[in-house]
Parts: structure tokens; sequence; C-alpha cells
């Protein structure tokens, strides 16, 4: 079990290693490197998602070790309560960030392997704390330079560790 202690709450998260092995042991090393520790949910789209685990306080980008193969075609779904990957349009970029679903959004499933089809691999699930979630997603939120959908109250995720 992994506790996600935030600025709003715990959030506990059990982890899906038998689907996404090569995903949760990337999760499980960023974890143990301290690297979520003081990080920020930097993208808040009430009925979607929440998204974190890639900028600091001051909104510097983190760096991050190398990609990870994606695996969405785990038969795992972007179901709410769900954590999944982030990633660029480029299939295999996932590093660092997750987010965490709001709703259903089965459209980020896996589909087919075109970039288009590939979605968003899920790795993890919310067993606890879906409140806590709930009470991001209606934070307010602006701009930070190029980037909206940012809580204009910081949202910090103090420490990810493992129970």
């Amino acid at each position: 079990m992994i506790r996600m202690a935030t600025s709003m709450g715990d959030i506990r998260i059990e982890l899906f290693a038998e689907q996404a092995p090569k995903t949760v042991e990337n999760f499980l090393k960023y974890m143990g490197d301290g690297h979520y520790n003081s990080t920020i949910f930097h993208r808040v789209i009430p009925g979607f998602m929440i998204q974190g685990g890639g900028f600091d306080g001051n909104f510097i980008e983190l760096p991050t070790m190398r990609p990870i193969v994606n695996e969405a075609g785990n038969g795992l779904s972007n179901a709410r309560g769900t954590l999944a990957m982030a990633r660029t349009n480029e299939i295999n970029s996932a590093t660092c960030q997750f987010f965490i679903n709001a709703a259903d959004n089965t459209f980020l499933d896996h589909q087919d392997d075109t970039p288009d089809g590939f979605g968003y691999c899920v790795f993890a699930q919310v067993v606890e704390g879906m409140e806590v979630v709930d009470a991001i997603l209606e934070v307010e939120t602006g701009r930070h330079g190029p980037h909206e959908d940012v809580p204009l109250k910081p949202v910090v995720i103090k420490s990810v560790t493992q129970e």
C-alpha cells in the first residue's frame, strides 16, 4: 500500500504490479528516490483528472530518468480512481508524471497500437481518499506561464511512501 500525503489530505493507493510491472517498478524507483516529495498537482481538470509528479513548488520541472515502455495494453481501464502515467504524443514517453482519473475516462484506454489509439497505462487504484481527490478537483485554477488548469493555491504532494 502506498500513502500519498498531500496538503489536502492523504490518498492511499494500491499498485498493480502484476498487470503493469515496468510502470510500477518505475513509480517505486521515483518514490524511493524521494522524487515525489514536495511536488505539486500542476494540472487539475474537474470531471477529468488531476496530474502531478513532475514539478516542484516553484513550478520548476524536475529531472527524470529515461522514459519507460507503455504498458497500456494490460487490460486495465482508466476508470474513476485509477492512476495512469502521463505522457507526450509519443507512445513510450512516460517518465515520472502520473494522473488520477476523476471520471471513467475509457477514451484513454488502449484501443490499438497507433499513436492515437495506444492509450495511457493504468498502474494503480485509489483505495482510500477519493474525497481528497474530489476536493482537489474543486480548487480554483488558472494559467501559469504556458500551463493551463494550474491550481492558484498550490496543492502539494508532501510525500509518497510505502506502508
